[in-house]
């Protein structure tokens, strides 16, 4: 499902040259639920971009679905963005104007999808995700964790294969943390969403099937929770 061969990412910070990514090697199979930990500057967040295709390595090869990533052409990629990866961050980034139903459709919008079917899948995902009573409400009107479960079902709008989350519960209180971590594994197991889940949190870390430890750029440890 993911492959990284040799991935080793650079960047420039002035005259120096900063290692985020020192050279990785990972294989990642369909339907796993796989935790990366590590400590801040470690590259866990680069690594999840790489996945996603939201960035290009200095070296080595990121493989999704068996395609190079870095062989395709922008359009192409943002394509293969669009079809097979949803995208999970801690700042959650909906649209204050919109409501939950709004803001889990609007993606469907842009792609041209007619507006009745967009309603009827946005709905259904926040049925999923379990905020019927609540798909009316602006952002404002909703606790943390409801906001971020409209996050989870907007990345899931295109039933995506992957799910990529960043740090998905840095924000959010003990209990809602659990339910927002409940939330995603059930989309694991029942959906067969591949997930990588970046985190601090060794509890969170918990719920996947393997956790990834990475220190200075490269991976320390693999281990079962």
């Amino acid at each position: 499902m993911i492959r990284l061969i040799d991935v080793r990412k650079l960047y420039r910070q002035g005259k120096n040259e900063v290692t985020a990514l020192a050279g990785v090697s990972l294989e990642i199979a369909a339907g796993e639920f796989v935790a990366v930990m590590g400590p801040s500057g470690s590259g866990k967040s680069t690594l999840l971009h790489l996945m996603g295709g939201l960035d290009r390595p200095t070296q080595g090869e990121v493989l999704v679905e068996g395609r190079v990533l870095s062989q395709m052409r922008d359009e192409e990629l943002t394509l293969f963005r669009r079809e097979k990866i949803g995208f999970l961050f801690q700042f959650f980034n909906l649209l204050p104007t919109l409501t939950a139903l709004e803001n889990v459709m609007l993606p469907l919008m842009i792609d041209g999808r007619p507006r009745a079917v967009a309603r009827d899948q946005a709905e259904a995902l926040l049925g999923l995700a379990v905020l019927d009573g609540r798909r009316d409400h602006l952002p404002e009107e909703l606790s943390g964790g409801e906001i971020q479960r409209v996050a989870i079902a907007r990345a899931l709008v295109f039933r995506p294969a992957i799910l990529l989350a960043d740090e998905p519960i840095g924000s959010l209180d003990s209990m809602t943390g659990k339910t927002i971590l409940e939330l995603i594994r059930r989309i694991n197991r029942e959906e067969g969403c591949t997930v990588v889940m970046v985190t601090h949190n060794r509890e969170a870390a918990g719920y996947g099937d393997r956790i990834i430890l990475l220190r200075d750029g490269l991976i320390e440890d693999g281990q079962r929770p």
